[in-house]
């Protein structure tokens, strides 16, 4: 077994033993401590001996123990005692500097308890290790707050709200749940939040909140699909009120054919425009529900203005019929509590529509990965090298200067500028210009990549 069989250049091997599962490699140090670390005297002795079991990288897929032979020393000067301590080693942990780095990177992408039965650490120091890794990639990064921000939520285990950025497509943060101190305290401490212009949301009042709360000037817009979302859900509460008077294989036919009602009417085929007059028409309730579902759909669709909205909305509201009123009763009454805000994307149609894709991609992840904790999910949704969304900001205008003794620049007869005899005509070499890049810009991890590292089996 050759001796650099650890490639570690400082650590001198004795000895290698090996089993079925594990490497044993019993190691002491090249190099000698030279002052003590209390006083930095150099007037040191050796004070006895002690082995010290420190793990390293997996080789040959078996697990790795150095025995590491640690001596001890006495310090003539302030007559303290210390263990040496070697630079590939972690200070605060039994394991070297390269292990705890790559457990730091592999648990973004694999489960503590994987890792754990790798590499012989416990489960808790992994976690550990997780979190302090973390801990480091959120002071690394450093996203651009979005102008356009997006605020919606996603179901793991418990709700979490999702901050995105809709003009780049691209996730922000998660928080660990939804709570109005939650969003406050993200938004408080969030750098270049009064740039923020627009915020899409849906219908939740913590969220509203905490936007007026923090960020008064950005205009709030509840977010259109979570507002029509409403008119599917009413009319879905017709469709169940009907199976009281169908038989079991009429229930059936109107279970599958929900989808039909739920299609928009325009994006029918000729079968399903078939299907659908056939409920209609047998169930005059469900013709009038649908209908009036078609049509709040229409105001989004017609309407220019705030204005044109309302408008549209009271004649929609008025044709409410009573048997289908109940039904509707929730549409009618969040765009009571909600209008002001549900009629600002009339004016500045900003939606939501990127942060649903992204619960939709959050739930693909986590199915994937069954065993993650929501701390370790986020961290591989917002840290995954590779799927952030950067550029470079155009470097600041920097005025060009000439060489003084080439006589540039100097107006003749207040009108341009004077160029030496002899120049005319010539390119003008101002000198060596240096090339400026602008600092580079992170506006997070970008949704559509995400997908196709997924699809590709690189996440």
């Amino acid at each position: 077994m050759p001796t650099n069989i650890l490639n570690l250049s400082r650590l001198n091997v004795e000895r290698v033993e090996d089993d079925e599962h594990d490497y044993h490699i019993y190691a002491n140090s090249v190099v000698n401590p030279t002052t003590c670390p209390s006083c930095q005297s150099a007037r040191l002795v050796g004070f006895g001996r002690n082995q010290q079991l420190i793990k390293d990288l997996p080789m040959h897929s078996k697990r790795v123990g150095i025995y590491f032979d640690t001596r001890r020393y006495r310090c003539n000067e302030c007559n303290r005692t210390f263990l040496e301590q070697h630079p590939d080693f972690h200070p605060d942990r039994a394991m070297t500097l390269r292990l705890v780095n790559w457990i730091g990177q592999q648990s973004l992408h694999r489960t503590f308890s994987s890792l754990a039965e790798e590499t012989g650490v416990v489960e808790g120091t992994i976690r550990n290790i997780f979190r302090n890794h973390v801990n480091e990639l959120e002071a690394q990064f450093r996203f651009e707050a979005p102008k356009w921000m997006g605020i919606d939520e996603i179901h793991l285990i418990r709700p979490r709200c999702v901050i995105s950025n809709i003009q780049n497509n691209t996730i922000v943060h998660m928080l660990v749940n939804r709570n109005k101190d939650t969003v406050i305290n993200y938004l408080s401490n969030l750098a270049g939040r009064h740039e923020v212009q627009y915020v899409a949301m849906d219908m939740w009042a913590p969220y509203r909140d905490a936007v007026q709360a923090v960020m008064p000037n950005a205009k709030i817009v509840i977010d259109k699909f979570h507002v029509v979302r409403m008119a599917n859900d009413a009319l879905e509460r017709v469709r169940k009120g009907l199976r009281e008077q169908l038989t079991t294989k009429q229930r059936r036919g109107l279970m599958h054919d929900r989808f039909v009602l739920l299609k928009r009417e325009r994006d029918l085929n000729d079968r399903e425009r078939l299907l659908l007059d056939g409920w209609t028409a047998n169930y005059p309730d469900l013709g009038v529900a649908y209908r009036l579902k078609e049509d709040f759909y229409g105001i989004y669709e017609k309407a220019d203005s705030p204005q044109e909205a309302m408008k549209a909305y009271e004649a929609w509201s008025r044709a409410v019929a009573p048997q289908v009123r109940d039904a509707y009763s929730d549409l009618i009454r969040a765009w009571s509590n909600w209008q002001s805000w549900i009629i600002n994307y009339f004016e500045h149609p900003v939606t939501n529509a990127y942060t649903e894709s992204l619960n939709n991609l959050i739930r693909v992840m986590n199915r994937l990965g069954r065993g993650y904790s929501f701390e370790a999910l986020r961290a591989k949704i917002l840290f995954t090298e590779g799927a952030h969304r950067k550029t470079r900001a155009r470097p600041k205008f920097e005025r060009r200067r000439e060489p003084a003794d080439m006589g540039y620049g100097v107006p003749k007869n207040g009108v341009g500028f004077y160029l030496p005899p002899g120049h005319m005509g010539k390119m003008v070499d101002f000198g060596h210009q240096h090339e400026t890049q602008g600092a580079e810009i992170n506006f997070g991890a970008h949704i559509p990549t995400l997908i196709e590292m997924i699809e590709s089996g690189r996440l």
